[in-house]
């Protein structure tokens, strides 16, 4: 075992590091031998000594702990590393087969590597580092993934930074984007890049895009929506890149309108369907879509008989769940006045503290309140680039459900 600082934690922090949840909060700390900076390796004990794991130390942060490792015989040098990235590279190969021009590499906790988020599109990397740890380790993993991408016949131009997001100062870490520069790589001029999803192309912009630049989560969903779109007049609700819209009117839909209330997701969204050869069947407008479903449920509107509700999330935190839930219920409400009998509904949240519980009991509410039945036709998450630990709830947080309203 290497040697490093030992960090002691009470009862409670050592049944969830057996159970395998990778975070030690700081109230769990109960006594620490050794010195550690932030962002250095320690072990993890229970009060008997008996050894729980190894992680990095971060006293800024509520998360005192993210284990990354609960093997006392890992040495932590650059063939550990490497063997991370090779072994999630691999499973996305495995799971997303020729879609993994376009797909999540690395999904912190999920692969091991917490705090790290790193998105694929076409020959652009796209990273976020949210963990001191690991920002300090981030030129080993960079290297590891343009090698194991090269070794697969994937050259990539270029690793963008989205590290612009608030979150990081929690880890004691500034806020900044830009091109990481490094010697086995060159510098690209320009953020754009394009990608194909579901047959469908996007211009992705990787600097200005939300998130890392496109939502990959919904990929399967979104191809879910158009095998029952045929013939339908679909009402896509916060359409961002037109995404939904899209696949609705590539599945045959015979006409689909986008809402969404930023100016430039409409400007986007009515591009990509220029360029996919769909600007004939998808209409983009802009507007509010709780105003919208608003004055559709009033006038009684007959129009649609397929809506989605793609919301961004509504809480990211437990203490904006009530509020989150209203809204939540608001939107799947209108929209089930709104769709006449035997009309369809896709509805998600992508938010974790929206628990599936929650999310469903809203949907009842929803229903009851609305006076329809929902006929359920399927249930999805995320696709399986976002893969979810069961014993680490924070990676299932994308709920999906495809009903009819009868």
């Amino acid at each position: 075992m290497e040697k490093f600082a030992a960090v002691y934690v009470n009862r409670k922090g050592e049944l969830a590091a057996k159970t395998g949840h990778p975070w030690v909060y700081g109230a769990e700390v109960t006594k620490v031998e050794g010195d550690y900076r932030t962002g250095d390796l320690v072990h993890v004990y229970s009060a008997k000594k008996r050894y729980l794991g190894t992680g990095f130390a971060n006293d800024i942060s509520k998360i005192r702990v993210r284990l990354l490792s609960h093997n006392a015989n890992d040495r932590f040098d650059e063939a550990f590393w490497q063997r991370r990235v090779q072994y999630a590279v691999s499973y996305r190969q495995t799971v997303m087969g020729d879609d993994l021009r376009c797909c999540r590499l690395i999904f912190g906790d999920a692969d091991e590597m917490p705090g790290l988020t790193v998105d694929l599109y076409g020959d652009v990397l796209v990273c976020q580092t949210l963990c001191y740890g690991m920002e300090q380790r981030k030129d080993i993993i960079f290297r590891a993934l343009v090698r194991s991408l090269a070794a697969m016949g994937i050259v990539v131009r270029g690793i963008f930074e989205r590290n612009d997001v608030k979150v990081r100062e929690l880890d004691g870490l500034v806020q900044t984007k830009g091109w990481y520069t490094a010697d086995f790589l060159p510098t690209p001029g320009s953020t754009l890049t394009e990608i194909t999803e579901n047959g469908i192309t996007y211009t992705v912009d990787v600097e200005n895009g939300q998130k890392t630049g496109f939502f990959l989560d919904q990929k399967y969903n979104r191809r879910a929506v158009a095998g029952l779109a045929a013939g339908k007049h679909v009402l896509d609700c916060f359409t961002h890149t037109g995404a939904f819209a899209l696949n609705a009117a590539k599945g045959g839909a015979a006409a689909v309108t986008a809402i969404d209330v930023s100016a430039e997701a409409v400007a986007m969204a009515e591009e990509n369907s220029r360029r996919n050869g769909l600007a004939s069947v998808v209409t983009v407008q802009q507007a509010n879509v709780f105003e919208l479903l608003t004055q559709l449920a009033a006038a009684k509107c007959n129009k649609y008989d397929f809506i989605i509700l793609d919301p961004p999330a509504f809480t990211k935190s437990g203490k904006t769940v009530g509020r989150a839930v209203r809204g939540y219920k608001e939107i799947n409400m209108k929209a089930m006045r709104v769709l006449p009998r035997g009309g369809y509904l896709a509805t998600c949240s992508c938010s974790h503290f929206m628990t599936n519980e929650l999310f469903c009991r809203m949907l009842r509410e929803a229903a009851k309140d609305a006076g329809v039945q929902l006929r359920q036709i399927e249930e999805r998450q995320q696709a399986p680039d976002h893969p979810i630990l069961w014993n680490v709830p924070e990676t299932n947080y994308l709920k999906f459900y495809l009903f009819q309203v009868i």
